[in-house]
């Protein structure tokens, strides 16, 4: 609003909380850090895995916005490209809250872009600027404790919440330690806080 007060109350104009939920809070890193998540990261076959971001997600009633198509890669890029996403459904996740939408195979398609540090800002270097197929997204309608695993290559996006329901997930993404993680990334961590693995 132009004054600054806030449309609603507090509690509900809340979008997301991260970078770093995993390795700051106690009750994000036992979630994040179990036996079963560790034993998942190497049948995924990463070698050496480091958990090197967390979000939670609020998507509240009737506000939480659209999240336009993307690849995680473009944000948190590896050499190799190994990034995992898992995103876990705290509540269920509907058409009429904004679930997640992703285009099957997508991610055989090649990285469209990269988000990257430069000596004037951030910027997008596009390597195709062709729009992506939203005709071929798929709704990922879950029940809350389900857990989707999206490739850093996966077209994905989710839509506004129009419903009266929230639509909270937790995301936690890991690289394998031999990949390289560049430093004209967007998100880097302070010496003092080194990425750390289960």
């Amino acid at each position: 609003m132009p004054e600054g007060t806030l449309k609603q109350n507090k509690e509900q104009s809340i979008n997301k909380i991260g970078h770093a939920l995993h390795d700051l809070d106690p009750v994000f890193n036992e979630f994040s850090r179990t036996p079963e998540l560790q034993q998942l990261a190497a049948d995924l076959r990463l070698v050496d895995p480091l958990l090197l971001q967390s979000m939670y997600i609020f998507k509240q009633p009737r506000i939480g916005g659209e999240v336009i198509c993307h690849q995680d890669s473009t944000f948190l890029y590896t050499e190799p490209q190994n990034i995992v996403g898992l995103w876990f459904a705290l509540e269920d996740a509907t058409l009429e809250n904004g679930c997640l939408w992703a285009i099957p195979g997508g991610h055989k398609l090649g990285l469209k872009q990269r988000w990257r540090r430069g000596v004037s800002g951030m910027h997008f270097e596009t390597y195709d600027s062709e729009p992506w197929l939203e005709d071929q997204l798929v709704p990922l309608e879950v029940k809350k404790g389900s857990l989707i695993l999206l490739h850093g290559l996966l077209p994905h996006k989710s839509l506004a919440n129009r419903s009266a329901r929230s639509r909270q997930a937790y995301t936690l993404h890991l690289i394998d330690a031999s990949s390289n993680y560049p430093a004209d990334n967007w998100l880097q961590r302070p010496a003092r806080m080194p990425l750390k693995s289960f």
